[in-house]
């Protein structure tokens, strides 16, 4: 029986198991980032998006060298929550309309996917210390102050974007 299959019998398991959900959502973002640019019209927030499906590449290389270290493979797990907040910020992405405010959406849908990654990151990062493993923390962390720096420049061409929306 493969591991993502068996019951969860110490926070080793769980660990790997959390590591390779996070992995899945990590590739599940590099592929919807590029609609999401498409897609949106304000400059600012094209050129952040953009920067973080190149971040995102790099937390994937990230992962891939923990997976590595513990001698495991990083696959066998499909996020299904990620599914779920990508399927919505495709949604909004698509649906057209004024610019300012398919923009916000989009922002919005971007922050959700970032708060739930910083969740996540910051639930590993808190295994690998209780498991004997700095070396794995500080990469997990270093992810971790990635994700809330593409939250905080979310929020702060929000606060322009929104008020474009506000007066479409």
């Amino acid at each position: 029986m493969a591991l993502f299959s068996m019951k969860l019998e110490n926070l080793q398991q769980l660990f790997v198991k959390e590591l390779r959900d996070l992995y899945d959502a990590e590739t599940q973002i590099t592929d919807a980032l590029p609609k999401l640019i498409e897609a949106a019209h304000h400059p600012e927030l094209k050129q952040a998006l953009q920067e973080h499906l190149r971040v995102t590449k790099q937390q994937i290389s990230r992962l891939d060298r923990i997976f590595q270290m513990l001698g495991e493979k990083p696959t066998g797990e499909t996020c299904k929550g990620m599914k779920g907040l990508i399927k919505e910020g495709d949604e909004i992405a698509s649906q057209g309309g004024d610019p300012s405010t398919t923009d916000a959406g989009i922002i919005s849908a971007a922050q959700r996917v970032e708060h739930y990654e910083m969740a996540g990151y910051g639930t590993v990062r808190t295994y690998a210390h209780l498991l004997g493993r700095p070396e794995m923390a500080q990469l997990l962390q270093q992810t971790l102050d990635e994700e809330a720096e593409a939250d905080q420049t979310l929020t702060q061409i929000a606060a322009t974007v929104n008020v474009e929306a506000k007066a479409a």
